[in-house]
């Protein structure tokens, strides 16, 4: 039996999505044949080439015959009069991102190489806010970071015409994600499967599908969905891999599917596939493909259609695969040296996402801590803790290290325990294994200067952790177990032992005030102004079905209001807050100065400068930060 597994787009293009790999590495571990084939990278180098040019070209210009100069979006008026130049250009900025011609970065850099469309304009803001801050960090970054960050401006503005001109779900991370996000309804994703015409995006990944089919032959294909922008694209291949070869079944999972699918109804989804697992795949698919061979008449928890109407079978005789006995993820048949190393912003840790290949790696499953009332913590992915152990993990670096060539390594753990990640510091130095690596924390009072610098000497370059609120009330009504004293101090050790450090923040948790929210501002360009904290981003709170909050609203003084009925996607729910505040005003105040302080612009200013309504002073003292450093 022949297994295809296939990441979706839209999902990240400088390194692959790492689902399909620990599926491999799993289904090898038992003696199945398996492919692995990213088409979301695969989809965009067949856009961002010459001959993709060529046909984006001819269809945007059918699409917008009718309309004068005047009339077009910025992006096609742009790409339509300098043509001739992205042409000239796109394979060769293409090579450049892949690390395949360095030298490239001297003429991109030069602004006289690139077609500079309306992306480029942040450049123009930048300069316009603080006289000289952008020379002042390509100084800092070099030319290479310098070309680097250009030539992603060059694919953003390339995103924008497919966008604007023939597909108006596309997006370099994501793809259609409105459609299914929270989405109690399959209409507009049906809609959508059922063009009058296919759009030039999907015509594109027919025809990758139908290579796939033909260079594989699978008998099963796997699609792993783990955003709701993943999820119209996997739907598409699904089609398709019906439309080439019906006798193939198709089976979906992943992240979207696990979080928000765990009450499917609707039968239309079984046009596309024949099954969906949920949770971790290992155990669902390893019985699915027994199933299908007729070794076993069970299923582990899995969606299929019976009668018409969806049917969840699963069986108490089996369990989740420990982590321990799994083997190494497996990235063979992936496109590794294809995918682009990208420069989003020029702040140097939050480029990290988008920038550098990473071997990606769990060192437990699920979280140790899961008491946080905005987690999904009633879910096995984080609730269901298993640690894989530290023998364990070295071993799999080393096999990844051996198959890849490559040393970067990325611990994507809901939150690496701190003693495991002691050890494992330990082992590589004394084993002499030498890898760069990054991952998410909690910034717990364990991480002392002498562990955070051990970390640094076994590699480590950068940690992010969830400040959240930044309100030590509400980061003890949401049981976060830190305070933002002590999330001061930690990152500091970080910050000293030279690692970079990125935090996560939220605003519009229930209860919290304006007042709380301008303060919370306040702790941030502190820490910031500090160096305790590099880069960070805000995320608006959402309740979800699957957390405390969701659960037990009455303990946070929010009523919830009735989902809308469907059999579809269920997620997010909406609710009345005790406390009425414009978080929407606020949100946009407290993007518009971090984006600010990430540049190294505007922490003289007062933080309510950065909001467009009226809103209190802050009531932190200036020092608060400072003095909390303090031994």
């Amino acid at each position: 039996m022949k297994i295809l597994l296939i990441t979706p787009p839209m999902t990240q293009l400088n390194t692959p999505y790492p689902a399909t790999a620990y599926l491999t590495g799993f289904l090898q571990q038992h003696d199945y044949a398996v492919a692995q084939r990213d088409l979301a990278i695969e989809l965009l180098l067949r856009i961002l080439s010459r001959t993709g040019l060529a046909q984006l070209y001819d269809q945007v210009e059918d699409n917008f015959a009718d309309l004068d100069d005047e009339a077009l979006p910025d992006s096609i008026y742009h790409f339509l009069a300098n043509y001739g130049e992205y042409y000239q250009c796109i394979d060769a900025v293409i090579r450049f991102l892949q690390g395949q011609d360095p030298s490239l970065a001297l003429r991109i850099a030069s602004r006289r190489f690139l077609p500079e469309g309306p992306q480029f304009d942040a450049l123009e803001q930048m300069e316009t806010m603080h006289n000289g801050v952008l020379e002042h960090a390509f100084g800092d970054l070099g030319v290479q970071d310098k070309a680097k960050y250009l030539a992603t401006l060059f694919i953003n503005d390339l995103a924008q015409v497919i966008k604007d001109g023939v597909d108006a779900y596309f997006n370099v991370s994501r793809y259609a994600d409105r459609l299914a996000a929270s989405n109690p309804h399959f209409d507009d994703l049906y809609a959508a499967l059922h063009p009058a015409e296919p759009s030039y995006i999907e015509r594109i990944i027919a025809n990758l599908v139908q290579q796939y089919i033909r260079e594989e032959m699978p008998d099963v294909v796997g699609i792993s969905v783990p955003f709701p922008g993943n999820m119209l694209g996997a739907l598409q291949a699904a089609k398709y891999c019906k439309q080439y070869a019906p006798d193939i079944k198709v089976v979906l999972g992943g992240g979207f599917i696990n979080t928000e699918l765990r009450a499917l109804q609707e039968p239309r989804v079984f046009e596309y596939v024949d099954y969906i697992c949920l949770d971790d795949g290992e155990r669902p698919l390893l019985t699915l493909l027994q199933y299908l061979q007729g070794q076993t008449q069970s299923l582990f928890r899995t969606y299929t259609l019976a009668s018409g109407k969806v049917v969840f079978k699963t069986t108490e005789a089996l369990h989740d695969i420990p982590q321990k006995v799994l083997a190494a993820p497996c990235y063979a048949g992936l496109p590794m040296d294809k995918y682009l190393s990208l420069c989003e912003m020029l702040n140097p840790m939050h480029r990290i996402w988008s920038d550098g290949r990473w071997n990606k790696i769990t060192i437990a499953h699920g979280c140790y801590w899961a008491k946080c009332s905005f987690c999904d913590i009633s879910l096995d992915y984080i609730g269901q803790y298993d640690d894989a152990g530290m023998a364990v993990t070295v071993a799999r670096i080393k096999a990844l290290i051996a198959e890849t060539g490559q040393t970067g390594f990325h611990f994507v753990d809901e939150a690496a325990p701190p003693k495991a990640l002691f050890a494992l510091a330990q082992q590589l130095l004394e084993q002499d294994i030498v890898i760069t690596w990054w991952g998410n924390i909690r910034f717990e009072k364990t991480f002392t200067a002498e562990k955070c610098q051990l970390l640094a000497d076994s590699g480590c370059i950068a940690i992010s952790g969830g400040l959240e609120v930044a309100s030590d009330r509400l980061l003890a009504l949401m049981q976060k177990g830190v305070s933002v004293a002590q999330v001061a101090k930690v990152t500091k050790y970080f910050t000293q032992a030279g690692v970079l450090v990125h935090a996560y923040l939220m605003y519009g948790f229930p209860s919290q005030t304006t007042q709380e929210t301008v303060d919370a501002l306040e702790y941030v360009r502190q820490l910031m102004l500090h160096d305790c904290i590099h880069s960070a981003y805000w995320h608006r709170f959402a309740a979800t079905v699957h957390s405390p909050v969701g659960l037990h609203p009455e303990h946070y003084g929010i009523e919830l209001l009735a989902n809308e009925a469907g059999l579809f996607a269920e997620n997010d729910i909406d609710y009345i807050d005790s406390v009425s505040t414009d978080h929407d005003m606020l949100g946009q105040g407290l993007t518009k100065a971090l984006y600010n302080y990430m540049h190294g612009i505007g922490f003289e200013y007062p933080v309510s400068f950065w909001f467009e309504g009226h809103v209190p002073e802050t009531q932190v003292c200036e020092d608060y930060i400072a003095e909390s450093l303090q031994p």
